[in-house]
């Protein structure tokens, strides 16, 4: 499909679009830049005829954020020839790019920090009365390299994201059931398996499963085999309901356990206590020793000088 989106073009009226930096099942993303200030951005092009555009959506709930820490800020959305396109800030490299480059064990202490910083980007998107529902490594990415943001983690894709309750008044959408899956199946709660509709919780206990494959290298439910995608999902879902939380956490600290229990405890409507969370992450590196010093594993890469991406490729840079 890119074949129509010429490097080099003029797009949005003022944004010349650069080289290719990611693919997603949307569309593609180019790198841009904005020709009054020369301002490096990333643009997202999604074909006009695709069956499930998410572009516009996504560019409301951006602005629904705007202005909101580790929320890249939207600049543009139109359509172009074929395609809508969205200009949002350019960052860094995503936290599965990390993990791989970083040979997919990260340390308690990085989980830590990073489980602390993606806690706040979720609860300040809860707080705009949004859940995220696309929980996965692929869409929390770092700042761009040599800007005061490097470390600072971002969520992108908001194309799945919805309003759990009424912007204005905080009525909460009704409890459902026999919903069709969304989301990522490695990552996704146990109760979106089920069909139940989700909240606020399924987006915190998806974390849950994130930090657990950061300090793992990987979880139990990878890998199964299916004949078909209905019935790998149920075997991915199977196989999270009879894990055990101790199995699953073995030769951890506690806190990592804990925080999975609360969140699988939630009820559907209930606002999840975000500070108790942080504060659990806080005890864990205690209990390990260590202290939050913004030092993460991918900064000693290449003898201490971090990640370089023309040493460490990216798959699919978003």
């Amino acid at each position: 499909m890119s074949n129509h989106i010429q490097s080099s073009n003029v797009v949005g009226v003022h944004y010349r679009v650069g080289k290719k930096i990611g693919e997603g099942s949307f569309g593609v993303i180019f790198e841009g830049i904005n020709l009054l200030n020369n301002q490096q951005v990333a643009i997202k092009f999604e074909p006009r005829k695709s069956e499930a555009p998410q572009l516009r959506d996504e560019y409301r709930n951006y602005k629904a954020l705007s202005g909101s820490v580790g929320i890249p800020n939207v600049y543009y959305f139109g359509q172009e020839g074929l395609h809508n396109i969205l200009v949002i800030d350019i960052l860094g490299p995503s936290l599965e790019d990390l993990f791989d480059w970083c040979g997919r064990k990260f340390s308690i202490k990085t989980v830590v920090m990073i489980a602390k910083q993606m806690l706040s980007r979720i609860q300040t998107i809860h707080e705009k009365s949004l859940i995220y529902r696309d929980i996965k490594p692929d869409n929390f990415l770092i700042g761009f390299p040599g800007t005061k943001t490097a470390n600072m983690i971002h969520v992108v894709d908001f194309g799945m994201a919805k309003y759990y309750r009424d912007p204005k008044t905080h009525q909460h959408i009704p409890y459902r059931e026999r919903k069709s899956l969304s989301g990522t199946a490695r990552y996704m709660s146990i109760n979106t398996h089920l069909g139940r509709e989700q909240s606020r919780r399924d987006d915190l206990e998806a974390m849950g499963h994130v930090f657990m494959y950061f300090l793992r290298g990987n979880l139990p439910w990878q890998g199964l085999k299916a004949a078909t995608n209905k019935q790998k999902y149920e075997k991915i879902g199977d196989k999270k309901q009879t894990t055990q939380i101790t199995a699953l956490c073995e030769g951890l600290p506690e806190q990592f356990g804990q925080y999975l229990i609360y969140v699988r405890n939630l009820g559907f409507e209930e606002n999840p206590d975000y500070d108790y969370l942080r504060r659990l992450f806080t005890q864990a590196l205690k209990t390990v020793g260590e202290v939050e010093d913004g030092e993460y594993d991918w900064m000693k890469l290449n003898g201490g000088r971090g990640w370089d991406t023309t040493i460490n490729k990216r798959p699919n840079l978003h």
